[in-house]
Protein backbone atom coordinates (compact mmCIF):
# COMPACT_ATOMS: atom_id res chain seq x y z
CA UNK A 1 0.00 0.00 0.00
CA UNK A 2 1.01 3.49 -0.58
CA UNK A 3 3.30 5.24 2.43
CA UNK A 4 0.77 7.34 4.10
CA UNK A 5 -2.81 5.39 2.91
CA UNK A 6 -4.60 3.87 5.65
CA UNK A 7 -7.67 1.87 5.99
CA UNK A 8 -9.77 1.42 8.54
CA UNK A 9 -13.82 0.61 9.30
CA UNK A 10 -16.21 3.46 10.48
CA UNK A 11 -18.79 3.94 13.03
CA UNK A 12 -18.86 7.32 13.97
CA UNK A 13 -21.40 9.81 12.40
CA UNK A 14 -18.79 12.67 11.79
CA UNK A 15 -16.90 9.66 9.71
CA UNK A 16 -20.16 7.58 8.18
CA UNK A 17 -21.11 12.09 7.34
CA UNK A 18 -17.54 12.39 5.66
CA UNK A 19 -18.07 9.03 3.85
CA UNK A 20 -21.71 10.00 2.52
CA UNK A 21 -19.90 13.60 0.84
CA UNK A 22 -17.05 11.23 -0.48
CA UNK A 23 -20.27 9.53 -2.90
CA UNK A 24 -21.96 12.63 -3.55
CA UNK A 25 -18.45 14.28 -4.69
CA UNK A 26 -18.07 11.26 -6.78
CA UNK A 27 -21.90 10.97 -8.10
CA UNK A 28 -21.69 14.32 -9.02
CA UNK A 29 -24.89 15.65 -6.67
CA UNK A 30 -25.68 17.44 -4.10
CA UNK A 31 -24.44 16.82 -0.76
CA UNK A 32 -27.70 17.49 0.61
CA UNK A 33 -28.71 14.48 -1.53
CA UNK A 34 -25.66 11.66 -0.90
CA UNK A 35 -26.14 8.38 -3.16
CA UNK A 36 -26.09 6.84 0.26
CA UNK A 37 -26.99 9.26 3.03
CA UNK A 38 -25.16 9.11 6.39
CA UNK A 39 -28.21 7.81 8.40
CA UNK A 40 -28.77 4.81 5.66
CA UNK A 41 -24.70 4.21 6.58
CA UNK A 42 -24.95 4.33 10.24
CA UNK A 43 -28.12 1.63 9.81
CA UNK A 44 -25.80 -0.87 7.65
CA UNK A 45 -23.37 -0.50 10.17
CA UNK A 46 -26.09 -1.18 13.55
CA UNK A 47 -27.12 -4.27 11.24
CA UNK A 48 -23.65 -5.76 10.88
CA UNK A 49 -22.14 -4.64 7.44
CA UNK A 50 -18.97 -2.31 7.58
CA UNK A 51 -18.44 0.57 6.01
CA UNK A 52 -14.15 0.71 5.00
CA UNK A 53 -12.50 4.38 4.57
CA UNK A 54 -9.28 4.62 2.98
CA UNK A 55 -7.11 7.93 4.10
CA UNK A 56 -4.22 9.41 2.31
CA UNK A 57 -3.10 10.97 4.90
CA UNK A 58 -5.57 12.71 6.34
CA UNK A 59 -7.50 13.29 3.64
CA UNK A 60 -10.88 10.73 2.75
CA UNK A 61 -9.68 8.78 -0.71
CA UNK A 62 -11.98 6.14 -0.73
CA UNK A 63 -14.81 4.15 0.96
CA UNK A 64 -16.87 1.19 0.44
CA UNK A 65 -19.46 -0.61 1.93
CA UNK A 66 -21.12 -4.19 2.01
CA UNK A 67 -23.72 -5.97 3.62
CA UNK A 68 -24.14 -9.33 4.83
CA UNK A 69 -26.04 -11.92 2.20
CA UNK A 70 -27.25 -15.34 2.30
CA UNK A 71 -25.33 -18.86 2.46
CA UNK A 72 -21.88 -17.38 3.42
CA UNK A 73 -21.94 -14.65 0.89
CA UNK A 74 -21.66 -11.18 1.55
CA UNK A 75 -22.91 -7.95 -1.49
CA UNK A 76 -20.91 -4.80 -2.01
CA UNK A 77 -23.04 -1.53 -2.14
CA UNK A 78 -21.07 0.44 -3.69
CA UNK A 79 -17.18 1.97 -3.64
CA UNK A 80 -15.30 4.59 -5.16
CA UNK A 81 -11.94 5.52 -3.91
CA UNK A 82 -8.83 7.22 -5.85
CA UNK A 83 -6.78 5.68 -8.69
CA UNK A 84 -4.69 3.09 -7.68
CA UNK A 85 -6.64 2.55 -4.31
CA UNK A 86 -9.32 0.89 -5.34
CA UNK A 87 -7.47 -2.82 -5.10
CA UNK A 88 -6.54 -2.29 -1.18
CA UNK A 89 -10.48 -1.21 -0.35
CA UNK A 90 -11.74 -4.39 -2.25
CA UNK A 91 -9.29 -6.54 0.17
CA UNK A 92 -10.26 -4.59 3.40
CA UNK A 93 -13.62 -5.91 2.59
CA UNK A 94 -12.56 -9.26 1.68
CA UNK A 95 -10.53 -9.56 4.98
CA UNK A 96 -13.59 -8.53 6.74
CA UNK A 97 -15.92 -11.08 5.18
CA UNK A 98 -14.07 -14.00 5.59
CA UNK A 99 -13.86 -13.21 8.94
CA UNK A 100 -17.37 -13.40 8.72
CA UNK A 101 -17.10 -17.24 7.49
CA UNK A 102 -17.96 -15.73 3.72
CA UNK A 103 -17.03 -17.33 0.75
CA UNK A 104 -17.96 -15.27 -1.96
CA UNK A 105 -18.79 -11.16 -2.25
CA UNK A 106 -21.03 -9.67 -5.48
CA UNK A 107 -21.59 -6.41 -6.79
CA UNK A 108 -23.22 -4.69 -9.60
CA UNK A 109 -21.24 -2.41 -12.42
CA UNK A 110 -21.84 -0.47 -15.54
CA UNK A 111 -21.07 -2.94 -17.97
CA UNK A 112 -20.02 -0.20 -20.27
CA UNK A 113 -17.48 1.25 -18.23
CA UNK A 114 -14.43 -1.07 -19.09
CA UNK A 115 -12.03 0.20 -16.88
CA UNK A 116 -14.06 -0.77 -13.95
CA UNK A 117 -14.86 -4.23 -15.83
CA UNK A 118 -10.88 -4.98 -15.89
CA UNK A 119 -10.47 -4.16 -12.39
CA UNK A 120 -13.66 -6.41 -11.06
CA UNK A 121 -12.76 -9.32 -13.77
CA UNK A 122 -8.54 -8.90 -14.47
CA UNK A 123 -7.19 -7.28 -11.15
CA UNK A 124 -9.94 -9.34 -8.71
CA UNK A 125 -10.78 -12.15 -10.83
CA UNK A 126 -14.26 -12.03 -10.46
CA UNK A 127 -16.91 -13.51 -12.61
CA UNK A 128 -19.90 -11.65 -14.64
CA UNK A 129 -22.44 -13.97 -13.59
CA UNK A 130 -26.01 -12.11 -14.47
CA UNK A 131 -26.74 -9.24 -16.48
CA UNK A 132 -29.59 -7.07 -15.53
CA UNK A 133 -31.96 -4.90 -17.80
CA UNK A 134 -32.36 -1.37 -16.38
CA UNK A 135 -31.48 -2.33 -12.70
CA UNK A 136 -32.46 0.66 -10.82
CA UNK A 137 -34.81 2.08 -13.34
CA UNK A 138 -33.87 5.75 -14.21
CA UNK A 139 -31.28 7.77 -12.06
CA UNK A 140 -30.99 10.89 -12.53
CA UNK A 141 -26.97 11.52 -10.12
CA UNK A 142 -24.44 13.65 -12.49
CA UNK A 143 -22.73 10.61 -13.94
CA UNK A 144 -25.77 8.05 -14.81
CA UNK A 145 -28.20 10.66 -15.66
CA UNK A 146 -30.09 10.39 -18.88
CA UNK A 147 -28.34 6.66 -19.58
CA UNK A 148 -30.64 3.07 -18.93
CA UNK A 149 -28.85 1.62 -16.14
CA UNK A 150 -28.08 -1.92 -17.03
CA UNK A 151 -25.77 -3.61 -14.69
CA UNK A 152 -23.32 -6.68 -14.63
CA UNK A 153 -23.53 -8.69 -11.27
CA UNK A 154 -19.95 -9.82 -10.44
CA UNK A 155 -19.14 -12.64 -8.36
CA UNK A 156 -15.88 -13.05 -6.01
CA UNK A 157 -14.64 -15.99 -4.87
CA UNK A 158 -12.80 -15.07 -1.63
CA UNK A 159 -11.00 -17.87 -1.17
CA UNK A 160 -9.64 -18.93 -5.05
CA UNK A 161 -10.27 -15.85 -7.18
CA UNK A 162 -11.04 -17.54 -10.94
CA UNK A 163 -8.12 -16.80 -13.80
CA UNK A 164 -9.35 -13.88 -16.24
CA UNK A 165 -9.07 -14.45 -19.96
CA UNK A 166 -7.51 -11.98 -21.64
CA UNK A 167 -6.92 -12.51 -25.44
CA UNK A 168 -5.19 -9.79 -27.73
CA UNK A 169 -6.74 -8.66 -31.36
CA UNK A 170 -5.21 -11.19 -33.26
CA UNK A 171 -6.23 -13.87 -31.22
CA UNK A 172 -9.98 -13.20 -31.75
CA UNK A 173 -12.67 -14.73 -33.64
CA UNK A 174 -14.64 -13.59 -36.56
CA UNK A 175 -16.87 -10.54 -36.65
CA UNK A 176 -20.50 -11.49 -36.01
CA UNK A 177 -22.32 -8.37 -35.04
CA UNK A 178 -21.49 -4.27 -35.70
CA UNK A 179 -20.97 -1.48 -33.17
CA UNK A 180 -22.76 1.93 -33.45
CA UNK A 181 -19.84 3.70 -34.26
CA UNK A 182 -19.31 1.02 -37.68
CA UNK A 183 -16.47 -1.22 -36.29
CA UNK A 184 -17.08 -4.44 -34.64
CA UNK A 185 -19.13 -4.87 -31.69
CA UNK A 186 -19.12 -9.04 -31.44
CA UNK A 187 -16.66 -11.76 -32.24
CA UNK A 188 -17.01 -15.19 -31.85
CA UNK A 189 -14.51 -18.18 -31.90
CA UNK A 190 -14.95 -21.34 -34.08
CA UNK A 191 -14.84 -23.24 -31.34
CA UNK A 192 -17.76 -21.92 -29.98
CA UNK A 193 -16.24 -21.57 -26.48
CA UNK A 194 -15.60 -18.04 -26.41
CA UNK A 195 -17.53 -14.72 -27.00
CA UNK A 196 -15.86 -11.34 -27.50
CA UNK A 197 -17.51 -8.31 -26.91
CA UNK A 198 -16.41 -4.44 -27.21
CA UNK A 199 -17.06 -1.33 -25.43
CA UNK A 200 -16.63 2.21 -25.72
CA UNK A 201 -13.55 4.21 -25.01
CA UNK A 202 -15.44 6.47 -22.43
CA UNK A 203 -19.16 6.03 -21.99
CA UNK A 204 -18.94 8.85 -19.27
CA UNK A 205 -17.96 11.02 -21.74
CA UNK A 206 -20.07 9.85 -24.76
CA UNK A 207 -23.18 10.30 -22.68
CA UNK A 208 -22.58 13.93 -21.90
CA UNK A 209 -21.34 14.75 -25.66
CA UNK A 210 -24.13 12.32 -27.34
CA UNK A 211 -26.55 10.60 -25.53
CA UNK A 212 -28.21 9.00 -28.31
CA UNK A 213 -25.03 7.53 -29.21
CA UNK A 214 -25.17 6.25 -25.94
CA UNK A 215 -27.96 4.69 -25.39
CA UNK A 216 -27.84 3.02 -28.85
CA UNK A 217 -24.16 1.08 -27.26
CA UNK A 218 -26.21 0.30 -24.23
CA UNK A 219 -28.89 -1.48 -26.38
CA UNK A 220 -26.21 -3.27 -28.64
CA UNK A 221 -23.86 -4.75 -25.84
CA UNK A 222 -27.01 -5.50 -23.46
CA UNK A 223 -28.29 -7.93 -26.88
CA UNK A 224 -24.86 -9.48 -27.17
CA UNK A 225 -24.63 -10.09 -23.08
CA UNK A 226 -28.82 -11.33 -22.74
CA UNK A 227 -27.89 -13.87 -25.84
CA UNK A 228 -25.01 -15.17 -24.31
CA UNK A 229 -25.63 -15.34 -20.83
CA UNK A 230 -28.41 -17.28 -22.09
CA UNK A 231 -26.40 -19.93 -24.01
CA UNK A 232 -24.08 -20.22 -20.48
CA UNK A 233 -21.29 -17.58 -21.13
CA UNK A 234 -19.73 -15.35 -18.67
CA UNK A 235 -17.81 -12.64 -18.14
CA UNK A 236 -14.49 -13.55 -17.36
CA UNK A 237 -12.05 -10.90 -18.67
CA UNK A 238 -11.68 -7.42 -20.34
CA UNK A 239 -8.68 -6.09 -22.53
CA UNK A 240 -6.96 -3.13 -22.32
CA UNK A 241 -8.53 -2.31 -25.70
CA UNK A 242 -12.16 -2.65 -24.40
CA UNK A 243 -12.90 -5.86 -25.57
CA UNK A 244 -15.05 -8.53 -23.10
CA UNK A 245 -14.02 -12.08 -23.17
CA UNK A 246 -17.67 -14.61 -22.77
CA UNK A 247 -16.41 -17.99 -21.50
CA UNK A 248 -19.00 -20.39 -21.98
CA UNK A 249 -19.07 -22.43 -19.00
CA UNK A 250 -18.13 -25.79 -18.23
CA UNK A 251 -22.22 -26.74 -17.43
CA UNK A 252 -23.25 -25.39 -20.77
CA UNK A 253 -20.34 -26.95 -23.02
Amino acid sequence: MTTGVTIRTVHDVAGLAAVADHFSDVWHTPRTAPPYPAEVLHSLVHAGGAVHAVYDGQRLAGAAVAVLGAEHSTYSLVAAADRGLGYAVKQAQRDWALGLGARTMRWTFDPLVGRNARFNLVKLGAVGTEYLVDFYGPMTDGVNDGDESDRLTVTWDLAAPGPSYDTDAGARGPVTRTAPDGGALARRDLGDRYVWCRVPDDIVGLRAADPALALRWRHAVREVFLAAFAEGFRATGMSRDGWYTLTRTEEAA
